[in-house]
């Protein structure tokens, strides 16, 4: 099976897909499948089951993120009655971020999420999300994982290693794009590790955390415990395009 290379891309908060079209278009030379997040700043943004019909209509792959935390089960069955419509059937399933106001929107969890959509749609793919920590049985039964973000290889390898799973694994990869970006890391994913070397690096050269993702990418690719990489370049896509494409060719 070939190494997939699946990007996240930054969905809209205004109604215009230009953005998004060049993320797509640019990032196509190394990527065909894509992530589209959902409201993951804290922002309302366009629908991922929209952002992720406008990839295919583009020629590409989508994969819808939704969360539990911002939705109900009512509104989840709209989510998976709209995407049914415009022919979305790959979906990642996550918890989502604690919201600022300590409050969520309903009961719904990762796990019930998967359940009510084999139901509803059997002929999808469902993924959730891996941290690097012990698997729980159930989400061995997802079509796919995605391994949480991590700026160590090792560290993935180890976990890779101490879980088999029959599912394809896709390991996390972030472009660190400045100091306060790793600051702001830090609040937010209290259990990521980040190296100090990078961070000093990053400080005086905005470049090297295109370097260290790019270089992440192709050591995790090498070493072929993973069936692909989930990359995130933030805003720093046509830099990271331009560094791999030449390597992945």
């Amino acid at each position: 099976m070939a190494f997939e290379l699946i990007c996240e891309i930054e969905p809209p908060t205004k109604p215009d897909m230009k953005h998004v079209r060049h993320q797509i278009g640019t990032m196509s030379k190394v990527a065909h499948t894509f992530l589209i997040p959902d409201n993951h700043i804290g922002r309302a943004t366009v629908s991922s089951v929209a952002v992720a019909h406008e990839v295919e209509a583009m020629g590409g792959r989508g994969i819808a993120c939704l969360n539990s935390r911002d939705r109900n089960l009512l509104g989840f069955r709209r989510d998976l009655l709209t995407a049914a419509a415009y022919g979305v059937d790959q979906f990642l399933f996550v918890y989502g971020d604690k919201p600022a106001s300590g409050n969520r929107t309903s009961d719904l969890t990762v796990r019930s999420m998967i359940e009510e959509a084999r139901e509803f749609s059997p002929g999808s793919r469902l993924g959730a999300a891996a941290g690097l920590r012990p698997l729980p049985a159930w989400k061995r039964a997802a079509d796919f994982l995605f391994l949480q973000v991590s700026f160590s290889v090792e560290a993935q390898l180890r976990w890779r290693e101490a879980h088999p799973v029959d599912a394809p694994v896709y390991a996390g990869v972030m472009v660190l794009a400045s100091a306060g970006h790793a600051r702001s890391l830090a609040t937010t994913i209290p259990d990521i590790a980040l190296p100090d070397a990078l961070v000093e690096q990053v400080t005086g050269d905005r470049q090297a955390g295109v370097e260290a993702a790019c270089e992440q990418v192709l050591a995790l690719r090498d070493s072929g415990a993973f069936d692909g990489v989930h990359l995130i370049p933030v805003s720093r896509y046509r830099d990271v395009e331009r560094l791999l494409a030449p390597a992945l060719g």
